[in-house]
């Protein structure tokens, strides 16, 4: 059995980042490119890649996850505990407790409140961001 994944606010991946540790986003490419963390030891892998992709984080090093809300981050942070990773760590409440205690970040969140603007309508619809008319997305 996993042990519990190890969670840790903002403040404190700002100390570990400090010190050396490395951020893996695991939102979609188009998801951190609109709106993404500012931090010197970045990398993306989106969480539908990290199956196939997991050995390319470090183990030799502290890692912290992240992604818009927790919560798919702490899927990887157990995905990479089961591959046998023991200095990893997700960022509870994400880019959206980063932003809101002001910390660095590259572009804006959408009107709607969404990191990514990803829940607005397609181009044949009219209506506003995740209003009553649009059907909003999985991230909304």
């Amino acid at each position: 059995m996993l042990a519990e994944a190890k969670e840790v606010c903002p403040s404190t991946t700002r100390r570990m980042l400090e010190s050396g540790a490395l951020m893996i986003d695991v939102r979609e490419a188009a998801e951190a490119a609109a709106f993404a963390f500012d931090v010197p030891a970045l990398v993306n892998i989106p969480l539908s890649e990290l199956e196939r992709r997991w050995e390319e984080v470090p183990r030799g090093r502290p890692v912290v996850f992240a992604c818009e809300s927790g919560a798919r981050s702490l899927k990887a942070t157990y995905h990479l505990q089961f591959h046998g990773y023991d200095n990893v760590s997700n960022m509870s409440g994400g880019i959206v407790k980063w932003s809101a205690k002001g910390f660095p970040v590259k572009g804006a969140r959408s009107p709607c409140g969404c990191a990514t603007g990803c829940c607005e309508p397609s181009a044949a619809e009219s209506s506003a961001c995740c209003g009553e008319a649009a059907a909003p997305t999985s991230c909304c």
